[in-house]
């Protein structure tokens, strides 16, 4: 059985982050290993929420699998809270990259053209130097904009696109997909460039006028679940598009309007079949 490790926060209540990348990853067939940054009581939409900061437990555990002489034939990154996790994760990526193994980082900072608010610029530099060390990158927008110096807008044109894509591609990742692309009213997909072929490729589907916590989350893991088990970058990113839409649309049609995250337990069944059928 294929092997992934995710290193990212984890809510015991609420869906976003391992919380959902755990189980998602788990029914498509792949073992998730999970290496906590931040252990939280709920996620960040409820008020008061307590987190402990994991940090110093990172190096521990790496240091343990490195003596089992663990392997994983995935290394999946969320949401890193500090300058410190971004350097310890990066010596992670040196420690476990094989020739045969996919770093996937979502650099998870930015939204609506601004930073989350325990970031600055300095971080998002940063984090542009941990992209340079992945396979695959998927920022949204607004963290391409962050990571590449390039403004940020709501409006724009398919260049506008194809420039960002390509000043992705400078970072140094082997591929960069921009996430929350739409060029027509009512439609919302991805757009995302191999940089060794330099080829790029795209997928939409109908846009869902909601918002849920984790719906990034749910996608990132999605695709990362589906190139471990030898799915194309189109196939991939197919999957986690039409998933992801179909279940916002389904706790929308069921839950209405709400930020505790999205119903995927009942739509996992949809995933796996998704996995079989290409």
């Amino acid at each position: 059985m294929k092997r992934i490790v995710t290193i990212q926060d984890i809510s015991c209540v609420g869906k976003c982050s391992l919380t959902v990348a755990l189980p998602v990853i788990s029914a498509m067939g792949v073992e998730t290993a999970i290496l906590p940054t931040a252990v939280l009581s709920t996620h960040t939409m409820f008020s008061g929420f307590t987190c402990k900061d994991m940090t110093d437990q990172i190096v521990p555990i790496a240091e343990h699998w490195k003596k089992e002489k663990l392997g994983f034939d995935a290394i999946y990154t969320g949401y890193l809270g500090s300058f410190e996790q971004i350097e310890i994760v990066s010596k992670f990526f040196d420690e476990f990259k094989t020739d045969s193994n996919l770093i996937i980082v979502d650099p998870v900072m930015a939204d609506n053209g601004k930073l989350y608010p325990a970031f600055d610029e300095a971080y998002a530099k940063e984090n542009a130097k941990l992209c340079a060390k992945a396979d695959l990158i998927v920022p949204n927008l607004t963290e391409a904009s962050f990571l590449t110096g390039l403004p940020y807008r709501t409006q724009y044109d398919r260049q506008y696109i194809l420039d960002m894509l390509d000043a992705l591609a400078q970072l140094g990742p082997k591929y960069v997909v921009l996430t929350g692309v739409s060029f027509e009213e009512g439609k919302i997909g991805i757009m995302g460039l191999d940089t060794e072929t330099k080829e790029y490729f795209e997928y939409y589907t109908d846009h869902v006028p909601v918002s849920y916590h984790g719906t990034g989350d749910i996608f990132s893991s999605v695709v990362t679940g589906a190139l471990t088990r030898g799915k194309s970058l189109p196939e991939a990113f197919r999957i986690a598009c039409d998933y992801t839409k179909e279940t916002i649309e389904y706790t929308f049609r069921t839950t209405g309007p709400d930020t505790y995250g999205v119903d995927f337990e009942v739509t996992l069944p949809k995933l796996v079949r998704a996995m079989e059928e290409i």
